[in-house]
């Protein structure tokens, strides 16, 4: 039988599909010539996020101790792009393993306040980086046990925190805005592999955007990757492979702020594997990104132009057959980390508060006229979503995102389902069905 949460693969590859061709991109794209036509307001910013006090890392859940350093500093970075006079969209990289659509939500009503943006022009992305502080909200039980009160502190204080940083930078990439032409590539990256399957399929597509001022100063740098920021697992702060992708493309570009994001890439691992602290692993993945960054951006590019057309929806996701009360109480007494996740469940229940049944997920969409559309999906999402878009839609017309607006669950496809294991299996064997990550089942990972 297959698995109650399959329909909701379906639904979103279908809901995806769908999103993407509600404006066909028709027409002709055109290479870049000599002359760029200054059609687009453009402003880029970036904030340093690191706390300058320990917060425990997200994303493994073993650790027991807070950050015990700084190896690289994380960052907000925000790309404005505004056409005519229309609002701008504002794109935000963030370097954290994730954070809730709430949080999404207070930025964007700041924003609204101060600059009267539309709630549909924000679109926040985050690197899954797991070298970053933990925020509420987002694998609220991974330790598998409550945090000391003092570590709770600090988590409390950064999650407060943190949104003020985004809004900087947001407000400051609104505010420099200047004409500029935008310009689009596509280039390759390889270090990523399967983490399921040996050989199995994987987005080596590195997408670039490029913002040049009209005296041909590059403005902004925005690529993205679909490959897992675990190549460092130590207990310091730090971007991991992306943040050494950014920092080696504002070193070729010293003027620019360089953005990366992360594509569907759920189920692709670096081909180093998790290092533990082997920096320079971590740097040389980073590098291969950014010579590949500079390789596009030196050959023909493709024009944008055009109005900027975005949108957001929330697709209702039903969740897996939910456990009842006697199959928690069993898998408390069972113990571990599936015990402390039962637990907390149980708690809910305690307080008179259903069990979740289902995940409100977020898509975006963002359209430069005729010739690219951006989509972002939420959580983790595998490759599968990508390669399908691409092989039924043009693939030179499309841009896809993972990691964007809301950190609720791993997104498997049928494939996934079918396979089970991590990543796609039964909630008794694993936290990667499409659930809320902040209250299931998430063992160490």
């Amino acid at each position: 039988m297959p698995f109650p949460c399959q329909k909701i693969s379906a639904r979103l590859a279908f809901l995806g599909l769908m999103w993407v061709a509600f404006a066909p991109l028709a027409g002709q794209l055109r290479a870049q010539g000599p002359e760029r036509r200054l059609e687009y307001r453009v402003g880029a910013a970036a904030v340093d996020v690191t706390p300058a006090y320990p917060v425990r890392l997200n994303g493994f859940g073993g650790r027991r101790e807070e950050a015990a350093g700084t190896s690289q500093h994380l960052w907000a970075k925000a790309l404005a792009i505004s056409h005519g006079s229309e609002p701008p969209v504002v794109i935000i990289t963030l370097d954290n393993l994730g954070v809730r659509e709430s949080l999404v939500d207070l930025v964007a009503a700041a924003l609204q306040q101060r600059f009267q943006l539309p709630r549909q022009n924000l679109i926040l992305t985050f690197t899954h980086t797991h070298s970053a502080p933990k925020v509420n909200g987002a694998s609220d039980t991974i330790f598998s046990s409550p945090l000391p009160p003092e570590q709770q502190e600090h988590v409390d204080r950064y999650t407060e925190e943190l949104p003020g940083l985004i809004i900087a930078a947001a407000s400051e990439a609104i505010e420099v805005r200047q004409p500029a032409s935008l310009a689009w590539g596509v280039g390759q990256v390889g270090f990523a592999v399967n983490r399921r399957t040996a050989g199995g399929p994987v987005d080596h597509d590195l997408p670039v955007l490029v913002a040049r001022a009209g005296d041909g100063r590059t403005l902004a740098v925005y690529t993205t990757s679909a490959c897992h920021c675990v190549t460092l697992s130590f207990n310091q702060y730090s971007g991991d492979w992306a943040g050494y992708a950014q920092e080696l493309i504002e070193r070729e570009f010293p003027r620019a702020v360089g953005l990366v994001s992360i594509g569907c890439g759920s189920d692709a691992n670096p081909s180093s594997g998790v290092t533990g602290d082997n920096v320079a692993a971590a740097a040389a993945q980073g590098a291969e990104i950014a010579a590949e960054v500079k390789r596009v951006m030196a050959g023909p590019l493709r024009e944008l132009s055009g109005p900027l057309a975005v949108r957001l929806e929330h697709l209702d996701l039903p969740l897996n057959k939910l456990p009842t009360r006697g199959e928690l109480e069993a898998t408390v007494a069972a113990g571990g980390s599936a015990g402390y996740n039962a637990s907390w469940q149980l708690a809910k229940l305690d307080r008179g508060e259903p069990l979740t049944s289902e995940l409100r997920y977020p898509i975006q969409s963002l359209r430069f006229g005729e010739a690219l559309q951006m989509v972002f999906l939420a959580g983790e999402v595998c490759v599968d979503y990508a390669l399908r878009l691409k092989r039924e839609l043009h693939r030179d017309r499309i841009w896809l995102h993972g990691y964007s607006n809301d950190f609720g669950a791993y997104i498997p496809s049928e494939r996934l389902l079918q396979e089970g294991g991590y990543g796609g299996s039964h909630w008794r064997r694993s936290r990667c069905m499409p659930i809320w990550r902040s209250n299931w089942w998430p063992p160490n990972r």
